[in-house]
């Protein structure tokens, strides 16, 4: 797709380092674009929004399915071979485009912009129906010091909180409690984004992230001191050697590293644009990935401590206690606190611990919406804070605060997660690679910055095995879904909130894209220095002379995070084109 401002002499100048030559440092940023004020912010920031709702109820479930202790092998070569890989492939192309999603692919190519609005819309959508969620933790948190949802949680969570009604396509019945709580929800997330990513962002994630270990940490010690935890451990830890043979065992296994990872997203290619010029960004990511990944494997067995107790007390099997998803978070877990001593403290502790993880994750979400508007139309980032968060908040009151909205957030988080998220990674890869011919140059630069040096197994890992294992997961979930309705709903809602989404979501990139950027955005090019890496990357064999690993040691820098900048040559410098024509 053309971009809407195609260069032209008037618009074209030089970047302050190409025309001084060897002038510039590669500290030199657009004064415009914010910086995190430490490698740990971010950090906090990045765990905050890989560590949500699904590796607290999605992951057990699905290791317990796929293999038990077995399917930790399949995660791990998934973790290692794209999780990863294409983490460092998301933080690569944010830290050297600096913008927001359409920024970063309208300077990879002008035909690419769409692709950051496709991420764009596919955040705003899982946005609205994230923010029910949360507000169901924050009742459930109130709701455990007196066990409110009684001798049958099920009906509690169906008829008394939520009021389902599955008969209407949009109920336009408000369901008072969670109305008020969402907009509570909102509130706060408004709020913390509207303030500098430094006093908002990362204030809160460094706050919450560690409060939301300590919750986590008590409760999973809690649970493994109860009656029958050790049959649930077994359970969940005894490997099934035979499942390694099925592939939708792998399949799961790279569907799980993808989704709990938040890449594919562009929360990651968003962040990333905050860092500063010299981040170790392949440690970063290692610090990210495998805190994510020990944050599962933690949950995963205090979850199945807890399902263990339950299988005891009521005689039954671990397998038939197993569940996933809402029904385990606010149907199974009230029904075992009401059976545990001291099950109250346990309820806050595991719905406090999904509420942290829920807004943690959702600011992060609502960044790559907010920041992308912020850089579309030059505003300033309280206007653009309050104003599409504002907009995104209408939606998701009216949608899922009523009595249909259970179903329907269930048939939009189906489409937007599963298909849309998939999209847009795979699409993403492929045209930066393939279509915009990056696809050395994105490994260069991280060479340039990291302290892993990256090469042919890290471009075959993200170029070529990522989007045949995201295409072929992709094609199934499509034939699955016009197989048969997706759990019996009807095509009404289906089509509605699923198919139709994502049919907003693709017009909605297209016209964007045609939207004019305002202000003076660098359209094509870089913003600062190109690290020794020119456009499409260097020659097979060139050396990078700005590629210093002693730089990358932060006890040598004069900020943390950040090295001594270097200088660039005039023949790497790049030529940007900015866009004068909306001041």
């Amino acid at each position: 797709m053309a971009s809407s401002n195609p260069p032209s002499s008037a618009h074209s100048v030089r970047s302050t380092q190409a025309a001084s030559g060897a002038g510039a440092a590669d500290s030199t940023t657009n004064a415009n674009r914010e910086t995190f004020n430490s490698r740990l912010v971010f950090l906090m920031a990045a765990i905050g929004s890989a560590v949500g709702l699904g590796n607290i109820w999605r992951f057990p479930y699905v290791a317990f399915d796929n293999g038990g202790g077995a399917f930790l092998i399949p995660y791990l070569v998934a973790l290692l071979t794209a999780g990863i890989p294409l983490l460092w492939f998301d933080l690569s192309v944010g830290h050297r485009f600096r913008g927001s999603t359409p920024l970063t692919f309208r300077r990879i190519s002008r035909f690419a912009e769409p692709i950051g609005w496709l991420k764009v819309g596919v955040c705003f959508f899982i946005a609205v129906y994230y923010a029910a969620i949360i507000a169901w933790a924050a009742i459930y948190t109130w709701d455990s010091l007196t066990k409110a949802w009684g001798d049958d949680p099920e009906t509690f969570f169906m008829k008394d909180l939520l009021k389902v009604d599955d008969a209407q396509t949009w109920s336009g019945d408000f369901v008072i409690p969670i109305l008020v709580t969402m907009i509570a929800v909102w509130a706060v997330c408004i709020l913390t984004l509207a303030f500098d990513i430094n006093s908002g962002i990362g204030r809160i994630t460094t706050i919450f992230v560690p409060v939301l270990v300590v919750l986590f940490v008590i409760m999973v010690i809690r649970a493994l001191f109860l009656d029958g935890s050790l049959e649930g451990l077994n359970a969940f830890f005894t490997p099934d050697w035979g499942a390694l043979k099925n592939p939708s065992v792998w399949i799961a296994a790279y569907g799980q590293i993808f989704f709990s990872l938040s890449i594919g997203f562009g929360i990651m290619m968003t962040y990333a644009s905050y860092l500063k010029p010299r981040t170790n960004l392949t440690g970063t990511g290692m610090v990210t990935a495998f805190a994510n990944s020990s944050f599962e494997v933690l949950a995963g067995i205090g979850v199945f401590a807890v399902l263990g107790f339950m299988a005891v007390q009521n005689g039954t099997e671990v397998s038939e206690a197993a569940a996933s998803g809402i029904g385990l978070a606010f149907i199974a877990f009230p029904t075992i606190i009401n059976q545990m001593p001291f099950g109250e403290l346990f309820g806050v502790l595991f719905f406090g611990s999904l509420f942290l993880a829920g807004i943690t994750s959702l600011i992060s979400i609502m960044e790559v919406v907010i920041s992308a508007v912020k850089d579309k139309l030059n505003l300033t980032r309280p206007v653009a804070s309050v104003s599409v968060g504002l907009i995104m908040a209408i939606v998701s009151t009216l949608l899922f605060s009523t009595t249909s909205g259970l179903i329907t957030l269930d048939i939009m988080d189906k489409w937007t997660n599963n298909l849309g998220i998939v999209i847009c990674a795979t699409l993403a890869v492929l045209t930066t690679a393939w279509i915009a011919g990056r696809r050395n140059e994105i490994p260069q630069h991280l060479n340039a910055v990291s302290s892993v040096r990256v090469g042919g197994l890290w471009q075959f890992c993200v170029y070529i095995l990522t989007p045949v294992v995201l295409l072929y997961f992709l094609i199934n979930e499509i034939k699955g879904l016009l197989s048969e309705p997706y759990e019996g709903y009807s095509g009404q809602a289906l089509f509605s909130y699923g198919w139709l989404v994502l049919i907003i979501i693709g017009v909605a990139a297209v016209l964007w894209s045609f939207v004019p950027f305002r202000g003076n955005q660098i359209l094509d090019g870089l913003e600062t220095s190109d690290y020794g890496v020119p456009l499409k990357g260097r020659k097979n064999g060139a050396s990078n002379t700005m590629a210093n690993g002693t730089d990358l040691k932060e006890s040598g820098s004069k900020s943390k995070g950040e090295a001594t900048p270097a200088t660039s040559s005039s023949s790497d410098a790049t030529t940007p084109t900015t866009n004068k024509a909306n001041p």
